[in-house]
């Protein structure tokens, strides 16, 4: 797994709203996802895993699980666009909730 942190509305550093990208290679527990979340203490940490065509998303405050965060969601179009598929045209974006 890697992780960016990603500042969202601004091209200027620490402006903007932070959050967490974690760009996954594998499931994780939702224990560990919120774990981790809490370690970095941002307002949410967003967890991506490519899965066909598409990446799956999830939302984590340090607190708990969430439905949806945009700033996180653009941040991890910003990151698969500039570092995990740069040749890419189109990103497929899919929430699922947790179990």
């Amino acid at each position: 797994m890697k992780q960016y942190i990603v500042d969202a509305f601004t091209d200027e550093l620490f402006k903007g709203n932070p959050a967490a990208v974690c760009v996954m290679d594998n499931r994780i527990s939702d224990e560990l996802m919120q774990n981790i979340a809490k370690e970095n203490n941002l307002s949410e940490t967003a967890f991506a895993i490519k899965v066909g065509d598409r990446y799956r998303l999830r939302w984590f405050t340090p607190k708990n699980e969430i439905d949806f965060c945009g700033h996180a969601t653009l941040g991890t179009s910003f990151v698969i666009a500039n570092y995990i598929e740069p040749d890419r045209k189109t990103i497929k974006l899919q929430h699922i909730r947790a179990r």
